[in-house]
């Protein structure tokens, strides 16, 4: 019998694992721009361990492997700038990174009361953009170039709807 995964707040010891994992998990997006200097294949262990000291960082552990994780911080105005969703290649598309969003979105209105969720991917990232959709979320304003080869998709919905397009 498979064990389940479990959300919950990721530890200081966590960093390296999810560095490791997000390296992993965004070969498939370098790939798909062709630019393999994307922040989160550059980003150090420092600037996680950073990252991890200031705002909500959720771990999905089956066993005591981090699968998969997301980072959420909120402005004084109220927006939850959500990023870094991943999911271990293995576990993806089977409603993981769903429930990381979801739970991340329920930490953020609950603890640093959330009025609204932004969160970006790549203008090719098709899979995403379909996910991001089916959660509620929608394309706000137009995709920024980052460089030659990859454009930014801003996607927001508002606190109220967090949650429902999930359990639907």
């Amino acid at each position: 019998m498979g064990m389940s995964v479990t959300i919950s707040t990721a530890e200081h010891s966590d960093a390296e694992k999810i560095l490791k994992l997000q390296y992993l998990c965004y070969q498939s997006e370098a790939e798909l721009y062709g630019d393999y200097s994307i922040e989160p294949l550059t980003q150090t262990l420092d600037e996680l361990r950073a990252e991890l000291a200031e705002g909500c960082v959720l771990v999905a552990r089956l066993g005591e492997e981090v699968v998969g994780s997301v980072r959420g911080t909120v402005d004084e105005d109220g927006t939850a700038r959500i990023g870094k969703l991943i999911v271990h290649p293995r576990l993806q598309r089977h409603g993981l990174g769903g429930r990381l969003l979801s739970a991340v979105e329920e930490r953020l209105a609950a603890e640093e009361e959330a009025k609204r969720y932004r969160l970006f991917t790549g203008h090719r990232s098709q899979v995403n953009l379909r996910m991001y959709r089916k959660l509620g979320y929608e394309q706000v304003g137009v995709a920024e170039p980052v460089s030659r080869r990859l454009s930014l998709v801003t996607m927001e919905k508002a606190a109220a709807t967090a949650g429902y397009a999930a359990t639907a």
